[in-house]
């Protein structure tokens, strides 16, 4: 895995997230960043270690499409210093989840997932059941509007899986309906 802005601090991190696409240099790259802020906005950064990665090595060492860099930006989400890598073998054993974007990438995931850590790969946009789509579509060769309505998507998404992570900490006595 290639090093990045995580929190490598094993007694607060209690979940590793890493997004998944095709190239990581638009969606997962852009999915990082999102989640890495809204996280932050709530207070919660420190529980997560955060990670991007692709599924080809096309863009191994590049940073994120320029467009993605400049649609990201526009939402206050800096992700220029990210470094694009392919999805790892060990990441199945490192990552709690793998955020696949679409279903290629899910199918492309389980073809090379052990049989133990395919439970981990989920469908980012599952988290954002309100959502029309099921899929964050690739923005690569669209244009402007295209990494606009990711980002729109992603940022969805990012918001439902941080509610879906803080319930499943939440002790059970939170859950037991109130004594009468």
């Amino acid at each position: 895995m290639a090093d990045k802005d995580t929190n490598n601090n094993a007694e607060t991190v209690r979940h590793r997230l890493l997004f998944a696409c095709l190239g990581n240099i638009c969606r997962s790259p852009m999915a990082e960043g999102v989640f890495r802020r809204v996280a932050d906005e709530e207070g919660l950064l420190h529980l997560f270690e955060i990670d991007s990665a692709g599924m080809g090595d096309w863009h191994k060492g590049q940073a994120p499409d320029p467009r993605a860099q400049k649609a990201a930006l526009a939402r206050g989400v800096d992700i220029s210093a990210q470094s694009a890598r392919k999805v790892e073998l060990e990441d199945f054993e490192v990552f709690d989840l793998i955020l696949a974007m679409d279903g290629s990438n899910i199918s492309d995931l389980h073809d090379i997932a052990p049989l133990a850590g395919r439970h981990k790969i989920r469908r980012f946009l599952d988290f954002a059941p309100h959502l029309e789509e099921d899929d964050v579509p690739d923005p690569y060769f669209g244009g402007e509007a295209g990494f606009d309505h990711a980002l729109d998507l992603i940022e969805a998404a990012s918001r439902g899986l941080l509610a879906a992570l803080v319930r499943e900490n939440e002790p059970e006595s939170t859950h037991a309906a109130p004594k009468a």
